[in-house]
């Protein structure tokens, strides 16, 4: 027997309808213009199917296509498109699971032949059919026992598998694309295939492992993109577009900056220019954490296990760890050794040596460490991610009082440092405890109090930046920020983190003396701004485009001659220029001017200056800047003083402009 149930509407509004009423006859009961728009509806933030029927009291909502939240559900959709398109068409082909992923979606096929490139405009024309026909999506609840047996005698190992794995609480949803096709899923899905729309996008094949094992048969994966709109699914088409142009990758072979080779995976060969911009990178850093009170400091490579141990890590990422065991000729010598993973179990060794008292509080101690984890090769991605990187790595160790005030000085360091960089779009992220956790509630407690306080004061004090709070994302010893930032193609990277930890200091009994004259353990603040100095080093090329700040360029200027008899002065030119402090070559080969300024231009030097007979006699020279037609003249001294000033990194622009 139905009973009434009480609604809660976004506006408010309270009304009270029979729990047996589906999401559709709901919205059907507010308007039939919103029945027609309907896609799914909402109860208590869980996103249901319209055939759903209300059953309880609950805060309820009419999703329809136009909400961001039904993109996930459009491309949910498309999924289960593209596997039907697939079987109409290659008959004999199975299918594994299909999910949802950032930007689209994949499905996992197991084929004889795998699919090509050359299948996927045919696979879109018969998914287009498919939307075509708007076939109503509908759900059946099946016994264990029949689907293992339906799917079996359709050849569908796969999904026996998968159902096999399902927990025997879980119901066994069937969903129906029409009368015929229908694929084993959690659910939710639209109304129909016609909601989905046709602004999607097959992208590419690859192989893949059933259930990543490469122990299991290879299968083939094609990935997809869709999205509410045509002008939506352009917009990102033209993001990729853009995003391929500023590939690192591409990019750093194009300036001869560094490469990756098999005989080291994962890890850096830096070439000259390359290792320059890192340096740069270094030493701004530096300047940055001088002025800020930190002391540089440099822990071992390699540390006994017993360390790890102690701080956790060898039993939460052991597995993500370069071990190495060490035999000696005495049995009592026989050692597992690791890679250091991170900075922080050294860092605590530093600051326990020797006895400190609350008046040395706060101590700040910073290291450009290199450190080393495993990623399986398939992860690896140039210097986004990579074996062995260089961490600007802090940890700040306070009493409880000073917390708040240094989490709000690295905050300020972190977005001032940023914006050094011009990025904008500063987004912070306060993460809450994981449900798997080292230390008491009591702890847990005090760290995200802190926190919540400092995020308060953020949004006070800088509006402008975007605040969240994601609760279970946390480290597994304490609370945390995550900076993301917003490049100039609309990407977001997650780069600078500040993490409140009660926990370490406590498991390697590091404290201070207290006024009180007894033993007090401090709160550790582990801190970083650019995170891996690889990966950042690869967020601003492609961020810049190549086209770096003068500051930060490689090769800052390239003195280039129109005739040979110029070469005297152009060797002059660039003494003067090197003499200021610029990093510049000269170009004195027998080739045409603009063939010299159209290969310096791809190798993206940003000043290029231009000597001939004239310029010789006047002492001047013609300036021509990377992404620009036009020319100037000026005379060496002018030219001189303004690129030293625009090659002036911006800290020390400030510290000059103060002082001044």
């Amino acid at each position: 027997m139905s009973n009434v149930v009480s609604l809660k509407f976004p506006d408010g509004s309270v009304r009270e309808y029979d729990s047996a009423m589906t999401g559709a006859e709901l919205a059907e009961s507010i308007s039939k213009s919103l029945a027609k728009k309907a896609v799914a509806y909402v109860m208590d933030g869980t996103i249901r199917d319209l055939t759903d029927p209300l059953g309880a009291s609950a805060d309820v909502e009419i999703l329809t296509r136009e909400d961001p939240r039904a993109l996930e559900l459009i491309r949910h959709d498309c999924a289960h498109i593209l596997a039907e398109a697939v079987q109409e068409l290659f008959p004999g082909t199975q299918v594994t699971i299909g999910p949802v992923i950032e930007n689209g979606f994949y499905y996992d096929f197991a084929r004889n032949e795998p699919f090509t490139p050359d299948d996927l405009p045919v696979i879109e024309k018969k998914m287009r059919e498919i939307i075509g026909r708007n076939k109503a999506f509908s759900k059946q609840v099946w016994s264990r026992e029949k689907a293992k047996q339906v799917f079996a005698e359709k050849g569908e190992s796969y999904k026996v598998e998968l159902i096999d794995a399902i927990p025997e609480d879980q119901n066994l949803n069937i969903y129906y694309q029409g009368e015929d096709w229908f694929d084993l899923c959690r659910g939710p899905h639209m109304a129909s295939t016609g909601q989905v729309g046709t602004a999607f996008k097959l992208m590419k094949v690859a192989g893949a492992y059933w259930r990543g094992d490469s122990n299991n048969p290879m299968l083939t994966r094609i990935y997809g993109t869709a999205f509410a709109s045509d002008k939506d699914l352009q917009a990102y088409l033209t993001m990729l577009e853009e995003a391929e142009k500023r590939d690192h990758r591409r990019l750093g072979r194009e300036m001869d900056l560094f490469h990756f080779q098999e005989e080291g995976p994962g890890v850096v060969f830096w070439h000259s220019k390359g290792w320059r911009m890192f340096q740069t990178l270094v030493s701004y850093m530096r300047r940055r954490l001088d002025t800020h009170g930190y002391q540089e400091v440099n822990a071992p490579q390699v540390l006994d296990k017993s360390l790890w141990e102690t701080s956790g890590h060898w039993g939460w990422y052991r597995d993500n760890m370069f071990k190495v065991t060490v035999a000696g000729d005495d049995t009592d010598d026989d050692r597992v050794f690791a890679l250091k993973p991170m900075n922080c179990p050294g860092h605590v060794q530093i600051f326990k040596h020797g006895l400190k008292s609350y008046r040395d509080l706060p101590i700040r101690l910073a290291e450009f460490g290199n450190v080393h984890r495993y990623e399986p090769s398939g992860a690896l991605h140039g210097l986004m991610r990579v074996r062995g990187f260089t961490q600007d790595d802090a940890h700040v160790f306070c009493t409880d009082e000073q917390l708040a005030a240094e989490c709000l000085r690295i905050n300020d360091l972190i977005l001032s440092v940023y914006k050094d960089f011009g990025f904008e779009g500063i987004t912070i992220k306060l993460s809450t405890r994981p449900e798997k956790r080292v230390g008491s509630d009591e702890l847990w407690d005090r760290a995200e109090g802190v926190m919540m306080e400092v995020l308060e004061t953020i949004k006070f004090q800088s509006p402008e930046i975007k605040t969240s709070i994601f609760e279970g994302e946390g480290a597994f010893y304490g609370p945390k920020f995550e900076y993301t930032l917003r490049d100039a193609i609309g990407r977001e990277w997650q780069c600078g983190t500040t993490q409140v930890d009660f926990n370490l200091p406590e498991r390697f009994g590091a404290f201070y003396i207290g006024n009180d004259s007894e033993k007090k353990q401090p709160v550790m603040i582990h801190r970083a701004i650019c995170g891996s100095m690889e990966r950042f080093l690869g967020i601003l090329i492609e961020n810049f485009a190549g086209h770096m700040p003068l500051w930060f360029a490689p090769v800052q200027v390239v003195v280039a001659t129109i005739t040979s008899d110029a070469d005297d002065y152009a060797r002059d030119v660039a003494a003067t220029l090197k003499a200021a402090g610029l990093q510049v070559t000269t170009d004195l080969r027998n080739e045409k001017i603009n063939y010299k300024v159209r290969e310096h231009s791809l190798q993206k030097v940003p000043v290029i200056l231009v000597c001939g007979n004239r310029e010789a006699e006047e002492r001047t020279v013609n300036i021509r800047r990377l992404g620009s037609r036009d020319q100037s003249s000026m005379s060496l001294d002018e030219a001189v003083a303004s690129l030293v000033h625009e090659a002036t990194p911006p800290d020390l622009l400030r510290l000059k402009n103060k002082n001044a």
